[in-house]
């Protein structure tokens, strides 16, 4: 079995010290090893977020990896002495393990976004990746699932026997979902993805490549959905810059151990 690659603390959420290329090792090795669990993305909102909800960070700190998603963890990273680390973003990470993986015939699940999506997004990826085998799609409604819905989906899980299983829900309702359902689905490993599905579908369109690289894709995103997306990024962000600076100062200590009054 792998070894882990080790992580750093950022506000008390145990991030990933690792590339896309080593993310996409793990995932698509996970198989092979009989290694079952799940990988999150996390960004600057996510982690400020997990200050205020246990359950979000206890997901965070214990999943399989949490990936640096977004630009201002990778530079954290670099700060903390690791040099090698990429942003592992996770539409990044899902277009890589799909093209790596059609090597080894590895099998694909895609469970979120709205009505049609992750059958568009199959459409879209088989086109582009010949050879890709997505052996399912579940379309979960927007509240959590009924028995009778739970019961449909491991059905299917279990007799489709994906290898990974690609979650495009929100934060922080992808990560409670693969930690608290994750295990029960018995087959493969979750790799929470966010707006991936949307993007590669077709159905939002990303920020340029030059502002992704530049920690500028936020702007790009607030001005394409303001009203949804303003909390976050004029609020949350900021706090997280402010949180980030007192760690970093000395002037507060956030612990890797999930406690939920700390």
């Amino acid at each position: 079995m792998s070894s882990a690659p080790p992580r750093f603390n950022v506000l008390g959420t145990g991030v990933s010290a690792l590339s896309l290329a080593e993310a996409r090792d793990v995932i698509i090795a996970a198989r092979a090893e009989k290694q079952e669990g799940y990988v999150c993305c996390a960004t600057a909102y996510n982690v400020n977020l997990a200050r205020s909800d246990f359950a979000l960070r206890a997901a965070y700190n214990h999943s399989r990896l949490t990936t640096p998603d977004g630009m201002p963890l990778v530079w954290l990273g670099r700060w903390h002495g690791h040099k090698s680390i990429t942003r592992v973003y996770g539409p990044d990470i899902l277009l890589a393990a799909c093209d790596a993986g059609r090597r080894t015939d590895l099998k694909h699940y895609f469970y979120g976004g709205n009505d049609g999506v992750a059958e568009s997004l199959r459409e879209k990826l088989c086109a582009r990746f010949p050879g890709l085998l997505v052996v399912g799609t579940f379309t979960p409604p927007f509240r959590a699932l009924s028995e009778t819905e739970l019961a449909a989906l491991r059905a299917d899980v279990a007799s489709k026997k994906p290898d990974v299983i690609w979650v495009g829900l929100s934060t922080p309702k992808q990560e409670k979902f693969m930690a608290e359902i994750g295990p029960s689905l018995a087959t493969g490993i979750l790799v929470g993805v966010g707006a991936a599905f949307d993007f590669h579908s077709g159905r939002i369109k990303q920020a340029p490549r030059w502002m992704q690289r530049s920690g500028l894709e936020w702007l790009f995103r607030l001005g394409t959905d303001p009203v949804r997306l303003w909390k976050r990024y004029l609020i949350h962000n900021p706090l997280f810059v402010l949180r980030t600076v007192a760690q970093l100062s000395g002037l507060k200590k956030y612990s890797l151990t999930t406690n939920e009054h700390e």
